[in-house]
């Protein structure tokens, strides 16, 4: 016998979750806590699919019970759950409402489901988002200090970037050490720097952020680094294929990758050469680098093999 697949939405907010069930077809509230969140996904079997949208920080207890229980699941971008809704005919916003528009939505549209990192992809992945705070913070106040016009208030904001390069330093060093303690870590990183262009930054953005990298394809991993060209036409118009959404992060690690590999590394070097020689403006041959080193290190994680330079073309 065929089990039909069970699909569930959930509305996630700071303070409760929404839910609602097609199996029994009820709504219901619960407490965002772990200890309601795993009597609530206890109900449930492998046959369910879950999904909610992206909220950060909110969804991370129940992505970790789902985890746990092997569960599938898919955080969706909120607005192209929006999008749905619209296009549904359901103008009214409530949490109810939404749980169960989430529910139609999984049916409808069967979402990809989510690769769930590992707890120390997890511990890496807020050790980079904690480090790009600080970096944040460390190029504002030395703004702020370049347009200080008083002495003594320089020298405070310079005694706070100090304090700044102290905690990034630390940062780093427990970036350092958490990938040399987790061999799978170590070794994805030892394949991603043999890589001309993929400096410590870049590697460790993208372990923390695409562990999808091996796992997909070409179009697929460009399209969640957000180095896809859509299409822009209509009738007889033929407009610019322009690139957007996916991981906007790992798009800039990529993008800085890029700068340095075409300096670095004639293939790459020649490959946007001959863009600029082509009419591409720099930006967006550098793009077009970013996608193909994207595209080399995703066949490299897929065949567990090191970068080996290639003749230029």
């Amino acid at each position: 016998m065929i089990i039909p697949l069970r699909y569930v939405g959930i509305d996630v907010s700071k303070h409760h979750l929404d839910i609602f069930d097609e199996a029994i077809g009820v709504s219901e509230r619960i407490v965002n806590a772990t200890q309601a969140i795993t009597q609530l996904v206890a109900r449930w079997r492998c046959d369910a699919l879950v999904v909610f949208e992206a909220t950060g920080v909110y969804d991370l207890e129940l992505r970790e019970a789902l985890r746990q229980a092997g569960i599938r699941f898919a955080r969706i971008n909120p607005a192209r759950a929006r999008d749905f809704a619209r296009a549904s005919g359901q103008l009214a916003k409530t949490d109810p409402i939404d749980a169960r528009m989430l529910a139609a939505f999984a049916r409808a549209m069967q979402p990809a489901t989510e690769q769930v990192a590992s707890p120390a992809r997890s511990a890496l992945a807020r050790l980079a988002k904690r480090r790009d705070q600080l970096v944040l913070m460390r190029v504002q106040e030395k703004n702020r200090r370049s347009e200080a016009d008083d002495c003594a208030m320089a020298e405070r904001i310079g005694r706070f970037i100090e304090v700044l390069d102290g905690q990034i330093a630390e940062i780093e060093a427990d970036i350092s050490a958490l990938i040399k303690a987790e061999p799978e870590i170590s070794d994805d990183a030892q394949l991603m720097r043999s890589l001309p262009g993929v400096g410590p930054v870049a590697c460790m953005q993208l372990i923390a952020q695409m562990p999808e990298l091996g796992r997909i394809g070409p179009k697929q991993v460009a399209a969640l680094a957000g180095l896809a060209p859509f299409n822009v036409d209509s009738g007889a118009y033929r407009g610019k294929r322009k690139i957007g959404g996916g991981r906007k992060r790992v798009r800039a690690a990529l993008y800085m990758a890029a700068l340095n590999a075409v300096r670095r590394a004639a293939p790459f070097k020649t490959f946007y050469t001959r863009l600029r020689q082509a009419g591409k403006p720099a930006k967006l041959a550098l793009i077009a680098v970013a996608r193909k080193l994207l595209t080399v290190l995703n066949a490299m994680m897929r065949d567990r093999k090191p970068y080996q330079l290639e003749p230029a073309t």
